[in-house]
């Protein structure tokens, strides 16, 4: 590829597919522009968002309240959650004696 600068444009060769260059030059005969306008109105949509500089600014994120009910420590969960899964496995064995007949 060989180019130089000419005015603010870089002057390249492309080697372009021929089915390329027949759609490329029929769509600068509908829209009534230069070949070379409407390769770089391609380039640009190809390459789409790469084009965009970058916001010096990340983005802020916005903190949001879980809601946890009063008394209840957040670096506790674990210990919470173990708690109601001994109870459950307790309401159920519960369950499950209730409904066998006891033994004789």
């Amino acid at each position: 590829m060989k180019a130089h600068s000419c005015d603010g444009a870089m002057r390249t060769i492309l080697d372009i597919d021929d089915d390329l260059a027949v759609i490329l030059r029929q769509r600068a005969r509908d829209l009534g522009l230069p070949f070379e306008e409407v390769v770089n109105l391609a380039l640009r949509a190809g390459l789409g968002d790469q084009l965009r500089p970058h916001q010096g600014r990340a983005p802020r994120t916005i903190p949001n309240s879980f809601g946890l009910r009063r008394g209840i420590d957040p670096d506790k969960l674990g210990q919470l959650a173990d708690k109601l899964e001994a109870e459950a496995a307790a309401n159920k064995h519960r369950e499950r004696a209730q409904r066998q007949p006891p033994l004789r």
